[in-house]
């Protein structure tokens, strides 16, 4: 707990209440009581709420039976057997008289309107993988609020170190990193970056966070690069495996999602297979997220209602596809491609023969979502040439259909392309 007075005088004392089947008395079931009852659920708390009235959200936690309302004002006796009470009427009478009685049967008492008149404060509290942060900071509720922020936030994306020391348990976290930009991994997938031993990364994973990790993290590069070197996929399982069995916590680093044309199945089956334990932090999927950052919504409404995601990582004439490249030719919607770009001709060929226009809008994003990011606009039966024009190049995601001119005017992507690179 982070503490500085609220009224003058010495600083509060912190300590942690455990209420769990203790009883708290509320008084009042106004804003105040909506804000803090959730959290004395959650303690555990026995509840009694003192209230002629409640607002809606409060009253719906009396429906479920996480309080007991008596639907009155407070009487005198109202805090016996409590072990902690919270005032929050609208009166500063009936606050005081209260306020009294638990002085006298020495309850823990907060009051919100009188800070200097209780025996105990509220602070600014959040909560963030077994950890409790609460903030004091005088008469500054935004302070503590600012504060408490701060520190759950750095300790969900790793940015403020606290790393286990009894309860790390070795296995392995595949963590999906998202789509290129370091800001678009999860919080969950940052801090477990922030405390692993040993982290396996593929190219295509936010390469930035890299550099962010504590000197004594292993990493070791997949180096999975397409049409050049390769760290088979049976030696990344095998190193994953021998990290984890020394004891090491081991973070699998991914771009975009793990199971969206990731290999990540395969390498939790394999693991599992050891016995080992695995975690899957799913990532933001560049299916969806590089468009977006380049101005294009995969579905716009009265445009497109639907979606289709396909890799095209093999030519739709190859006898190993398992794409049905005439029944997509035939659909209405948004059409996106991942791992096309050196097939982006024949795929583009081969819609058109089984019915797509050869006018339909197409888009193509490389490096998406980074510094890198350039967005090229063409057409299907353009598509060749554009690539070959612009020098494009993977990672790139290509999109088919109406939503590639659905943006309105002013409505800028968040990354910008060099100057001449956008067409359209």
């Amino acid at each position: 707990m982070i503490s500085t007075p609220p009224v003058p005088g010495p600083p509060a004392y912190p300590v942690g209440l455990r209420l769990e089947g203790r009883r708290v008395l509320v008084l009042g079931g106004g804003a105040v009581a909506r804000r803090r009852l959730p959290a004395l659920v959650a303690a555990g708390a026995d509840i009694l709420l003192v209230s002629p009235e409640a607002t809606p959200s409060v009253e719906a936690m009396a429906e479920a039976g996480e309080l007991r309302w008596e639907r009155r004002g407070y009487r005198p006796g109202d805090l016996d057997g409590a072990w902690y009470a919270l005032i929050a009427t609208d009166d500063p009478e009936v606050n005081t008289a209260a306020s009294a009685e638990a002085e006298e049967r020495r309850v823990w008492c907060v009051r919100s309107d009188d800070a200097a008149a209780a025996t105990a404060w509220t602070p600014a509290t959040g909560r963030t993988d077994g950890v409790t942060v609460a903030v004091l900071t005088g008469r500054d509720p935004r302070r503590s609020a600012a504060v408490r922020d701060a520190v759950v936030e750095g300790l969900r994306d790793g940015t403020l170190s606290a790393p286990r020391h009894r309860e790390r348990a070795p296995g392995v976290a595949i963590v999906g990193g998202g789509p290129g930009d370091p800001d678009l991994i999860t919080v969950r997938g940052r801090r477990l970056l922030a405390e692993a031993d040993v982290v396996i990364a593929d190219r295509l994973g936010p390469r930035d966070l890299l550099d962010e990790l504590p000197a004594h993290t292993e990493v070791i590069d997949a180096a999975k690069i397409p049409y050049g070197r390769a760290m088979a996929q049976q030696a990344i399982n095998d190193a994953l495996i021998e990290h984890a069995r020394a004891g090491r916590t081991v973070v699998r680093l991914k771009g975009g999602d793990p199971y969206v044309f990731g290999r990540g199945m395969e390498e939790a089956n394999a693991l599992a297979e050891q016995g080992i334990a695995v975690t899957v932090v799913p990532g933001i999927t560049s299916a969806v997220s590089v468009p977006g950052a380049a101005g294009i919504p995969v579905t716009h409404r009265g445009v497109a209602h639907e979606f289709t995601v396909v890799s095209g990582h093999l030519a739709p004439d190859d006898e190993r596809s398992l794409i049905d490249w005439p029944a997509l030719a035939r659909l209405r919607g948004t059409l996106v491609l991942l791992m096309a770009v050196e097939r982006a001709g024949a795929i583009a060929d081969t819609l058109i023969r089984h019915g797509r226009p050869p006018t339909t809008p197409v888009s193509v994003v490389q490096e998406g979502t980074t510094a890198g990011q350039r967005r090229v606009d063409a057409t299907l039966d353009t598509l060749a040439r554009a690539i070959t024009d612009h020098g494009l190049r993977p990672p790139a995601v290509i999109v088919v259909g109406e939503v590639v001119g659905a943006a309105g005017p002013g409505i800028a992507a968040t990354a910008q392309p060099p100057a001449g690179e956008r067409r359209g």
